[in-house]
């Protein structure tokens, strides 16, 4: 055996090892250019056998008679760019008269077989070009967010989604979300990866965990308010109210509506305001909603009433003054009692992580997107953090969630501790942290003398 085969089969083993053992690595190292390659020699054929080629134009079949020359071939979308990406890749294509976006989307599945993709999926970025992203492996296995990432105080990173993007949560374009799933499925590590993201941005965080604070009291050290009761909540929730009433107040007072300020200039919500008067954002995270539209007694039903009245209000108006929600939940349905149907259509983004049954996936997509809820009801046991999300447009992805355990979130919190604001309205319901009892090295037992 030669130098040169030893050295070639080695790299066959090492190709082979790395695909199976490190499919990213595989991917940087071997998978792109061979899938590049792929591409290119096959594009042609592969476009024509889809059915996304077009005839040939009646002044190019007019040309070819007058020069005596064969028939054109019918010609397949032009190749506008061609980039490889840490995932897989990104074509961009122009499309030619007569071709529609919703065509490659229809083919995205052929196209996965015929490239020898794991994933296809397509989007129109404007009139004429659409954006094919194929992904060269599972990226949901194993979950590895890039290096770099965006943060803004309203726009963190929470996830990865199928064809290799980061998932955004951002509440300047999307205010409220409900997050639905079922035990076990992997909704606490989301609501744990959002607030250890938010921890480090100029936000206020609100809890409210009626399950006696076991999910969100660990992280208390950055939160402004805290309810671990449906009593404690109901106050909160008016506190909150009374916030957002007084921030439109500062915004009426700050409008400065007169002949000579620009349009552009008049202040309509917090973020119209100058940054030395502009209030702090306040992201409010309810885990568990059910248990504040549950109950069994009068009394009860009086507070559940005022609190989705609360809910609903935040919901409809917290948007201009920088209150943003968050609720969780296994079901959010109208057996929850009048006002829920109300509340979950203020609710712009939707995430479903795997559900017990299809109605509980129909209340999270069965209104904005029911193509998505055949693939919320397919999320395997065996994958928690698989979700998936969207949003009022229709549209939808699967998503995960890197595993971020409850310590390192508590250190994030820990960590930026100093970043909370204090909110004079909410100033009774910030969490009270008692510092551990000191252990003394007399308070260790040790066996008795023996005479």
């Amino acid at each position: 055996m030669t130098g040169f085969t030893a050295a070639l089969l080695l790299v066959v083993v090492a190709a082979g090892v790395l695909r199976w053992w490190r499919p990213a690595w595989y991917w940087l190292t071997f998978g792109v250019t061979l899938a590049v390659l792929r591409v290119l020699v096959r594009y042609r054929s592969v476009m024509d056998a889809c059915g996304l080629t077009v005839p040939p134009s009646r002044w190019r079949l007019a040309l070819a008679r007058a020069a005596n020359r064969p028939v054109p071939d019918s010609r397949p979308p032009r190749i506008l760019r061609l980039r490889p990406t840490r995932t897989g890749m990104v074509l961009r294509l122009g499309l030619r008269p007569g071709q529609d976006a919703f065509d490659v989307a229809a083919s995205c599945d052929r196209l996965r077989h015929s490239f020898g993709m794991y994933g296809v999926t397509s989007r129109e970025l404007r009139s004429g070009v659409v954006e094919v992203r194929m992904t060269g492996y599972d990226v949901l296995k194993r979950v590895q967010m890039p290096a770099k990432l965006e943060r803004t105080p309203t726009r963190v990173p929470v996830a990865l989604r199928e064809d290799g993007a980061v998932h955004y949560r951002d509440y300047r374009t999307v205010p409220h979300a409900l997050t639905l799933g079922a035990t076990k499925s992997g909704k606490s590590v989301y609501q744990r990866n959002l607030v250890a993201e938010l921890a480090a941005q100029p936000v206020a965080l609100v809890g409210i965990d009626c399950k006696q604070g076991v999910e969100l009291y660990p992280l208390a050290r950055r939160f402004s308010a805290l309810a671990d009761n449906a009593d404690t909540a109901v106050e909160l929730l008016d506190a909150l109210v009374t916030h957002m009433e007084g921030v439109y107040q500062l915004i009426r007072a700050e409008q400065r509506i007169t002949a000579d300020v620009p349009d552009a200039e008049i202040a309509a919500d917090i973020w119209d305001l100058p940054e030395d008067l502009r209030p702090v954002p306040v992201v409010v995270l309810v885990d568990e909603v059910a248990e504040l539209a549950l109950f069994s007694t009068r009394e009860e039903e009086k507070r559940r009433d005022r609190v989705i009245t609360s809910l609903a209000r935040l919901a409809q108006l917290g948007r201009a003054a920088g209150i943003y929600l968050e609720i969780c939940g296994q079901r959010f349905g109208s057996e929850l009692g009048k006002g829920i149907t109300m509340l979950r259509a203020q609710l712009t983004g939707r995430t479903a992580h795997r559900v017990n049954d299809e109605p509980s996936a129909n209340m999270a997509f069965g209104d904005i997107a029911p193509d998505a809820v055949l693939a919320a009801i397919q999320i395997s046991p065996d994958t928690p953090g698989v979700a998936v999300a969207g949003d009022s447009s229709g549209g939808w992805a699967r998503i995960r969630t890197p595993h971020t355990s409850l310590r390192k979130a508590v250190d994030a919190c820990n960590r930026h501790a100093a970043l909370t604001p204090e909110l004079p309205e909410l100033a009774a319901f910030r969490p009270v942290l008692s510092l551990p009892a000191p252990v003394h090295e007399a308070a260790v037992e040790t066996a008795p003398a023996v005479a």
